[in-house]
């Protein structure tokens, strides 16, 4: 096992980013999609169906003949592997004793049966796993994957499967005008002020939040300043329009929000080389705002400052990407 630092990326199996565990050779205890269901693993321990005991992972039956066990997940988006957790929660007496886990990558929609017969090529080697552990692994290739094999040995349990790495989307489909700041699209967070209730990457999430929790939300502020986050959009890009929602909240969006651009080249650590893109503007609560951007400025980051502080549950920054922002 490794330092867990990996874990700060997305999780580019996440099934917020669309991601499917599309096959598993066997699930008689416990089915696979639980491999890659948001959150930690739950355990009732006077939960018992007819199959036994009832376990929030996946489980296979106990072997009886030569072999191992396999799961295969498409990535809800294409990326560079930084590192897995394979997360045996729960799982005392039946999780595998070893795992290693494969990639491939395949364009487009391929289904079962050209998985099975894909080149698929290790990127975790087989290695011992402990109990009711995240057991946490990093991985050392630069390539750009869509599917990823986890082989356990030779039987047990795993209760979820997480793939951090970076996104590297298909660049023939950034093309006219996309959601710059999309996560799905390779933006990321690259700052933020204050993150004490949520995530600042849920703002850049697929869809619209379910509700507050889905959203970023920042402590109350008790002093003069106010908070920020600032995105690495997916490319150098020219920003159109912006969506800035508060969707949700109620009692606690912020009462302003100003946004700003990084020319291509500055540095992002410097908040004087930001240019200003929406000037300091009144926000709704529980409102999806949608604001024209007038600038002809080649982008690398936005900052969206909210005054004083509160919580925002999507930003949406529509644009298009300049010829050196299409590369893979």
């Amino acid at each position: 096992m490794t330092s867990p630092d990996f874990r700060q990326l997305p999780d580019l199996a996440s099934r917020e980013l669309t991601g499917s565990v599309m096959y598993a050779n066997d699930e008689l205890f416990a089915q696979r999609e639980n491999l890659i269901a948001p959150g930690p693993a739950l355990h009732d321990l006077s939960a018992f169906g007819h199959k036994g005991k009832v376990y929030d992972g996946w489980e296979t039956r106990r072997r009886r003949e030569p072999g191992h066990d396999v799961a295969i997940v498409r990535l809800g988006v294409p990326g560079v592997i930084r590192g897995v957790v394979i997360d045996t929660a729960w799982f005392t007496g039946n999780f595998p004793p070893f795992a290693s886990v494969d990639a491939v990558r395949l364009e487009g929609y391929p289904g079962v049966a050209d998985l099975l017969d894909a080149p698929w090529e290790p990127v975790v080697d087989k290695v011992a796993l402990l109990g009711d552990t995240a057991n946490a692994f990093a991985v050392d290739s630069e390539r750009r994957w869509t599917h990823v094999r986890l082989n356990i040995f030779p039987d047990g349990g795993v209760a979820r499967f997480r793939v951090h790495g970076e996104v590297r989307p298909d660049p023939t489909f950034l093309t006219g005008t996309i959601d710059l700041a999309a996560l799905e699209n390779g933006g990321d967070i690259a700052d933020c002020s204050n993150r004490f209730y949520s995530s600042p990457r849920n703002i850049i999430a697929p869809g619209r939040a379910a509700n507050m929790g889905g959203g970023w939300e920042n402590a109350r502020r008790r002093d003069d300043g106010n908070d920020y986050v600032v995105v690495r959009l997916a490319g150098t890009a020219l920003v159109d329009h912006v969506e800035i929602d508060t969707s949700y909240y109620v009692g606690n969006a912020p009462g302003w929000a100003r946004l700003s651009g990084l020319p291509e080249g500055s540095d992002p650590a410097d908040a004087s080389a930001f240019v200003e893109l929406l000037p300091k503007t009144a926000l709704l609560p529980d409102c999806r705002h949608r604001f024209r951007v007038d600038s002809n400025m080649p982008l690398s980051f936005v900052r969206l400052d909210v005054y004083p502080d509160g919580g925002i549950s999507r930003l949406r920054v529509h644009g298009s990407l300049v010829d050196q922002g299409l590369t893979p």
